[in-house]
């Protein structure tokens, strides 16, 4: 088993959240994981990217070379455009429709949309839209994350079980949204 991801947005988006789950879930399966963060401005809205390497084999380098990645998480969808040279041929974007728009010459969203159909296996969904419908607006990162579960290869219970690791801290309520959340995702992906 060998999985490559790459997860990208802006800051505050929950972008190592996420990785931070999906690590929790592989290390708990005894699997290999290596990681590299790449961060942009160190306030909020600057770009944040992070590789994330997962086998059941050992992990030489943390850094995904190009054309290598199996999946790219994305919350903005220009951001999975970026890092569209580093998914191989039968890779999976998986990306929130909604753009955040930091830069005064942020491309035409209708372009970005049309480069992200030219992908073989692409999801793109608004994430936003479903978290503010289901009460839990802080958790849009984890509804993504439920919908490019089938992707990553890792049981759904798996990261489950990470939601509750990794939150657990945070209180109950907390854990439930990001459950809730992972489900939503999951659900809008049949």
């Amino acid at each position: 088993m060998k999985t490559d991801i790459i997860l990208c947005g802006v800051g505050g988006q929950g972008i190592l959240s996420i990785a931070t789950i999906i690590g929790e879930a592989a290390m708990n399966e005894n699997l290999y994981i290596k990681q590299a963060e790449v961060h942009g401005m160190s306030q909020r809205g600057g770009d944040v990217q992070s590789n994330l390497r997962i086998s059941s084999n050992p992990i030489a380098s943390d850094l995904i070379p190009k054309g290598q990645a199996d999946v790219i998480i994305s919350m903005e969808p220009m951001e999975a455009l970026r890092y569209l040279p580093y998914l191989n041929e039968n890779g999976w974007i998986i990306t929130s429709s909604n753009p955040f728009v930091n830069i005064p010459n942020y491309p035409d969203i209708e372009v970005i949309k049309g480069d992200l159909e030219k992908v073989k296996n692409v999801i793109v969904f608004d994430i936003d839209k479903l978290a503010k419908d289901n009460g839990v607006s802080r958790s849009a990162n984890v509804i993504l994350l439920g919908a490019a579960q089938k992707a990553l290869g890792i049981d759904y219970e798996k990261l489950e079980a990470a939601i509750r690791r990794v939150f657990g801290r945070k209180g109950e309520a907390v854990v439930e949204a990001n459950i809730k959340a992972l489900a939503i995702g999951k659900e809008a992906q049949k």
